[in-house]
């Protein structure tokens, strides 16, 4: 029993470990912040991950009911969470994210907006972390598997509020023109990416519309 407890650990962890990617986070985490002090960065992480864990433990025990009565499907979120990477992926290309001479309130209005959306959803909690929640905790069929699921998903919310936190030390060895060139390249991955996701949620669909004609 305790064996097959440990593996399942091993595997609630590295699927959400894998598709979290707190290692792919922090490029994303570090140009959306680097205007901005070391302590409204730190603030910016830990509500980043708190706003992801609240996500993610909201799905996991109101998932398929909350899917329901909305009539929202993880095809539907993933094509939603695309639109959004894209958005903010050609902001990023456009250097359009740093901000000059912010006020106090500029700053506080900004680090309540990217810490919630996108950097907690769906950056960190997003349509895959949202859908490995609600179908792991579907298959954990007793209070002990329920228990690990909860613990797998805050140690990899930790581990990604570490690397986060980290994030400012980078920012300072690499300057401001690695960090212009960084915020280029990211706002290109995540265009990339958000392709990816909106056509991963949109050929569901499709194919669906077709088979029904």
């Amino acid at each position: 029993m305790t064996h097959e407890l440990v593996t399942i650990a091993i595997l609630y962890f590295t699927s959400f470990f894998a598709i979290i990617n707190p290692l792919g986070v922090m490029p994303v985490f570090m140009t959306m912040t680097s205007d901005i002090s070391e302590h409204q960065r730190r603030r910016t992480a830990f509500k980043a991950v708190s706003t992801a864990f609240m996500v993610l433990m909201l799905f996991a025990f109101t998932g398929q009911l909350l899917f329901k009565f909305f009539g929202i499907s993880a095809n539907g979120f993933r094509i939603v969470g695309g639109i959004i990477f894209f958005i903010m992926g050609y902001d990023l290309l456009q250097a359009k994210i740093s901000k000059i001479r912010m006020d106090d309130e500029m700053v506080k209005k900004y680090v309540d907006d990217i810490s919630i959306t996108p950097l907690g959803i769906p950056i960190i909690a997003g349509p895959g972390a949202i859908t490995n929640s609600i179908v792991l905790m579907e298959d954990s069929q007793t209070l002990e598997q329920k228990a690990i699921l909860i613990f797998t998903i805050i140690l990899t919310l930790s581990i990604t509020l570490i690397v986060l936190l980290s994030a400012g030390k980078l920012l300072k060895i690499i300057g401001p023109t690695g960090n212009k060139i960084m915020m280029k390249l990211m706002g290109l991955i995540m265009m990339v990416i958000a392709v990816e996701f909106f056509f991963a949620g949109l050929r569901p669909i499709i194919i669906d519309i077709l088979r029904s004609v």
